[in-house]
């Protein structure tokens, strides 16, 4: 065995504004199993999380809940927390960046950067919203796109040409916050000095501290050369302001990865752990950071040269895994298949999933597709056909035959020696991040466990007089050969483990594995893990869909809710608008499109070929056959998709599309009236 080592790991901060999803639990499930994995190697493997809590969202939310800022991540707190439990996370700390150490940690690191001439200060000019008097980020503005005329776009890019502008470009824009027209205003701001890191950045990122093909992306932008950081935000801002800045507070994402260190910091004095030994420039221990490959920029450029200018040392390594689709498409709330974390645990162990995720995943940013009918399978089949199912056959003929007593023989040696010898592989994969490597190798050992008792029939051995004690052996060597199996499996399964230990009467420890339970006392076997019923998966999709349909239900709140009507119109400007029904007769997905449908419509005898923005609401097989209403007379408009000859009328919430649809008897090429 190797020397003790000393990690740290953390997971990506889940932001305080809303509940947990099972795109969440991937990235903790992985980071989970790792570390439980070197704990049972016997290293000093300590394991932190926190709240994200600070930022403008984090405010607004607050507000409209009518509640403070620091009630509102204070609730969403509580629920994460549970979450983290119900799903066996065994984080040592759950924080929040909301904390005084790191308030404290955020003003040291930032004036280290600051004496070292690492920040600049220059007035800039920004878009303000001036009913809300504050400030606002691209995303909280929206308008016409300068270039395709596309309309509700954000104030950074258009997702239906694709083209990029600033948000003053925008035509006719309006604050997503208030509805009100934003003004130009200068501010003060404060910028680190990203650029002059480029040549350590280069370097470092091509130091096997990332997977290859994220050091190849992030080599794409270090190449096209990389720009100065804003960190700071003007106030109202929910976070820490800057020293010797009044009104100015850390942007979000300064602090946040600080407050890795701030929850390990309060987990060392709470705990009499050395916070340097791990931190310090030189220090011999191990620091991993778990992360989606959404947010690298932010932990493999901005993260690494913070703390190589604060003299603080950097990751060993920053693990990048991608995201979380649902039988093959992105989460979606209609179809209940963007499942929160409760409601997966109001209706299925959190184990199967556990499980199912570390079969899936490796150690590549690829995707992982939870495919529901493949879960059922895979658990079922697995845990309760395989393993589970090596006990269950042995144990009877044990405790009934033998008074519990294992015997003292091992009846295959050399299939005893194959199971155990799997160890350092399987090692090897769990310490590499490629469970689902790790997974195939341990259930290749129970199919060879499976095959060695049915090929042995017990059961049949047990009717023939004098053959007793070949039962005993034979049954002893399954319990022993179930006991390194559900070892190997501890990390991804540890309340089956427990039970399982409780069965085995002994601990599942890495390196014990290697000795067989010889003439050792074994308990009642009780079911370790029922099957997965069809049924409660299904109930679990109805639900999330219900919980989807009860939010969109709930009365509009913020300012879509009192959006000022536009300015009036006469008659004869509206009797230029020619409204026809039409008919769907097909819809498709659009390549590259975020938020596009290509419909075909029928407007009586004439079809016509429109985009529309509706991709997030509805899929394009539930909407052919069903009529619409559609602006027959608009000027067709060129897009980078091909041209539009209309546009279809829908109502939108900000939760949701919704397609005006008109009454039963309405005919394809009548014209509303």
């Amino acid at each position: 065995m190797s020397s003790k080592r000393q990690i740290l790991v953390t997971n990506a901060l889940p932001y305080a504004n809303a509940a947990l999803h099972l795109g969440h639990i991937l990235e903790y499930t992985q980071t989970d199993v790792w570390v439980r994995f070197q704990r049972m190697r016997g290293h000093e493997c300590y394991y932190v999380s926190a709240d994200d809590a600070h930022g403008t969202a984090i405010m607004l939310k607050a507000d409209e809940k009518g509640i403070s800022a620091e009630q509102h991540i204070a609730d969403m707190r509580a629920i994460h927390e549970a979450d983290f439990r119900d799903f066996l996370i065994s984080v040592d700390n759950y924080h929040s960046t909301h904390s005084e150490e790191n308030r404290q940690l955020s003003e040291l690191i930032y004036n280290r950067l600051n004496d070292n001439g690492h920040i600049a200060k220059r007035d800039i000019t920004q878009a303000f919203d001036p009913e809300k008097q504050l400030f606002l980020a691209d995303r909280y503005i929206k308008g016409t796109c300068p270039k395709c005329k596309a309309e509700d776009q954000y104030g950074d890019n258009c997702e239906v040409c694709g083209a990029t502008y600033a948000p003053t470009d925008l035509i006719n824009p309006v604050s997503a916050i208030s509805g009100a027209t934003p003004i130009e205003k200068e501010s003060t701001h404060y910028f680190f000095k990203l650029p002059e890191f480029t040549e350590f950045l280069q370097d470092w990122t091509r130091s096997g501290t990332l997977q290859q093909e994220v050091a190849n992306k992030l080599g794409e932008w270090l190449d096209s050369g990389l720009q100065e950081w804003d960190i700071s935000r003007d106030a109202p801002y929910f976070g820490f302001e800057i020293p010797n800045a009044p009104g100015k507070y850390f942007y979000v994402w300064l602090d946040a990865p600080i407050g890795y260190m701030a929850a390990f910091k309060h987990l060392c004095d709470q705990s009499n752990i050395d916070f340097d030994q791990y931190w310090r420039e030189d220090s011999p221990a191990e620091l991993y950071h778990f992360i989606g490959k959404d947010i690298v920029n932010f932990h493999a450029l901005f993260w690494p040269a913070m703390l190589k200018s604060a003299n603080y040392r950097r990751p060993t390594k920053v693990c990048v895994h991608g995201f979380v689709t649902v039988n093959g498409k992105k989460m979606s709330k209609s179809r209940g298949t963007f499942i929160n974390a409760r409601c997966y645990l109001d209706h299925l162990n959190p184990e199967y999933l556990r499980y199912y995720y570390a079969a899936k995943l490796s150690n590549s940013v690829e995707d992982i597709d939870l495919n529901l009918e493949d879960f059922v399978q895979k658990v079922n089949s697995d845990l309760v056909g395989k393993v589970v199912n090596i006990a269950s056959r042995c144990a009877k003929f044990v405790t009934n035959g033998n008074n519990g007593q294992l015997s003292a023989n091992i009846e295959d040696p050399q299939l005893w020696q194959q199971v155990i010898g799997a160890a350092d592989q399987i090692a090897a994969h769990y310490e590499n991040r490629d469970y689902g490597k790790a997974i195939r190798e341990i259930m290749a050992q129970a199919d060879a466990a499976n095959e060695y008792i049915a090929a042995k029939e017990p059961w049949k051995l047990n009717k023939v007089e004098g053959q007793q004690q070949q039962v005993q052996d034979i049954c002893s060597l399954g319990i022993n050969l179930f006991r390194v199996i559900l070892g190997y499996l501890k990390p991804v399964l540890p309340e089956m483990a427990a039970a399982g230990e409780q069965f085995l009467n002994d601990s599942l420890d890495w390196d014990a594995l290697q000795q067989p339970l010889v003439e050792h006392k074994i308990n009642a076997f009780k079911p370790l893990m029922q099957r997965i019923e069809k049924e409660k998966v299904d109930a679990m999709v109805e639900a999330s869909k219900q919980e989807a349909a009860q939010a969109a239900a709930k009365p509009l709140q913020g300012p879509l809710a009192d959006e000022p009507i536009a300015d009036e119109i006469n008659f004869d400007d509206f009797i230029k608008v020619d409204l026809r029904v039409a008919q769907i007769i097909k819809a498709s997905h659009v390549e590259g499109a975020e938020k596009l449908l290509q419909l075909t419509l029928d407007i009586g005898g004439e079809t016509r070929n429109v985009f529309s923005g509706i991709k997030s609401s509805y899929k394009p097989e539930a909407l052919e056959g069903r009529l619409t209403v559609m602006v027959a007379n608009l000027a067709p408009r060129k897009m980078r998709f091909g041209i539009s000859e209309g546009m279809v009328l829908a109502a939108g919430d900000g939760k949701g599309i919704y397609l005006l649809e008109p009454d039963s008897g309405a005919q394809p090429g009548q014209r509303v009236t």
